[in-house]
C-alpha cells in the first residue's frame, strides 16, 4: 500500500517536472543562449532591489535610441528635478490634467521669457541682424550668417503660402553689405536657405525676409533639395505636433574654405547644423543634426549629434539662457527620444 502511494507521488512529481521542462523549452526556444536567458529571468525575480537602484540613476547619460515609437510621455523625473534645482516650481501632484499642463507651461515660460532667450550667446562686436521673425549673426569674412534663430510655430508649419514673387535681395540691415544674387549665378551652387521660406506661411513679408542674402548659403543642389529639405520638413512636422520649437541653424564656418562670388567672396561650407528645442512638453527636449554639404540617402537619425559637438565645431554657445543644469543635460545628449514617432 505504501509502495503504491509512493509510486503515485513519484509519478505525479515526474509528470510535473516534465510539464515544467516542456514549458521552459517552449519559452526559451529560438534563443541563442537559453541558459543565460533563464538565469537573467531568475535574477530579475530574486534580485529586484538591485535592478531598481540601477534603473533610477539620475546621473546616467541618456543612451541613443533608434526607436520609432512615440516616447514623449516617458518619465520626466530627472528633468523636473533639474528645473527644481534652478528654482522653478514643478510639483503638480494633486492637480488635474489641465492644471498640470498649465503649471508646466508656466514654468517653462518663466525662463523662456528672458530677452533673446532663443538666441546663441552674443559678443560685443557681433553684427546681429534683427528682422521681424528671424535673427542672425552675419559674418562679413564669409559673407553669410553663421547662425539664424527663430521660433517655428504650429500655425506657420501647418499651412502654405506661395513663394511666387519672392526675390533674392541684399539685406539692407547688413552694414558691411551682404552677398548679392549675382554672386551665386552659374556658381554651381544653390542659394540655400538657412531659415527656410517654408517655415513662414502667415505673412508674405515674413517669408520675404528669408530671401535676404544674409540668410542664404552656397549648398550643393542635391543636398539642398534632398536631405536638407527632408530635415526642414521634419522640423515642420514636429512644430505641428509640439505647437512650437526654438530653432537655430547655420553653416560650420572656418578659414580656408573655397569661395564663390563675382562681387563678394562667399565661403562654401562643408557642413551644416540644425538644432531644435521643445519646451511645450513636461520634459524639455533638444536635438541637434550635423550634415555634410553633399547628397545623402541616409536616414535622418544617422545625422543626430549632441549640441555640445556642434558647439565644439562652431565655437557658438547655444541657448545660454537655459538653466545651467538643464542646458548641460540637454546639450550633452544624443537621444532621439520624444522626437521621432510613428506619427511623423
Amino acid at each position: 500500500m505504501y509502495y503504491r502511494k509512493g509510486l503515485r507521488w513519484g509519478n505525479t512529481l515526474m509528470l510535473l517536472f516534465t510539464f515544467i521542462a516542456i514549458g521552459l523549452v517552449l519559452h526559451y526556444r529560438g534563443r541563442t543562449k537559453p541558459l543565460v536567458s533563464f538565469w537573467n529571468d531568475v535574477k530579475s525575480v530574486f534580485i529586484y532591489q538591485e535592478r531598481s537602484s540601477n534603473r533610477n540613476n539620475p546621473y546616467k547619460t541618456p543612451e541613443p535610441t533608434s526607436t520609432a515609437s512615440d516616447d514623449r510621455t516617458s518619465s520626466n523625473k530627472d528633468d523636473r528635478s533639474l528645473l527644481e534645482k534652478e528654482g522653478f516650481k514643478t510639483d503638480t501632484e494633486g492637480t488635474s490634467g489641465e492644471e498640470e499642463a498649465e503649471s508646466t507651461s508656466n514654468n517653462d515660460v518663466d525662463f523662456s521669457k528672458a530677452k533673446d532667450f532663443g538666441l546663441p550667446a552674443i559678443g560685443s562686436n557681433d553684427q546681429i541682424i534683427r528682422h521681424h521673425r528671424i535673427t542672425l549673426r552675419y559674418r562679413e569674412q564669409y559673407e553669410q550668417a553663421d547662425w539664424v534663430a527663430y521660433k517655428l510655430l504650429s500655425e506657420e508649419a501647418s499651412t502654405s503660402l506661395s513663394r511666387d514673387g519672392n526675390k533674392f535681395v541684399p539685406d539692407p540691415l547688413v552694414k558691411t553689405g551682404s552677398a548679392t544674387h549675382s554672386d551665386y549665378t552659374r556658381s554651381g551652387y544653390d542659394r540655400g536657405h538657412l531659415a527656410p521660406a517654408g517655415d513662414f506661411n502667415i505673412s508674405p513679408d515674413d517669408k520675404q525676409e528669408t530671401f535676404y542674402m544674409s540668410n542664404i548659403s552656397p549648398q550643393v543642389g542635391d543636398f539642398n533639395r534632398g536631405i536638407w529639405s527632408d530635415l526642414e520638413q521634419k522640423f515642420r512636422q514636429w512644430a505641428q505636433r509640439d505647437e512650437e520649437l526654438y530653432v537655430v541653424t547655420g553653416p560650420v564656418l572656418k578659414p580656408g574654405l573655397p569661395t564663390i562670388g563675382k562681387n563678394n567672396e562667399i565661403a562654401v561650407p562643408e557642413m551644416y547644423y540644425k538644432i531644435a528645442l521643445c519646451l511645450t512638453d513636461r520634459q524639455p527636449r533638444m536635438i541637434g543634426f550635423l550634415m555634410r554639404n553633399q547628397f545623402s540617402s541616409e536616414n535622418l537619425k544617422t545625422f543626430v549629434v549632441s549640441v555640445d559637438e556642434i558647439e565644439r565645431l562652431t565655437g557658438i554657445d547655444f541657448f545660454p539662457k537655459l538653466p545651467d543644469a538643464l542646458e548641460k543635460k540637454l546639450e550633452s545628449s544624443t537621444t532621439t527620444q520624444g522626437w521621432f514617432s510613428t506619427r511623423n
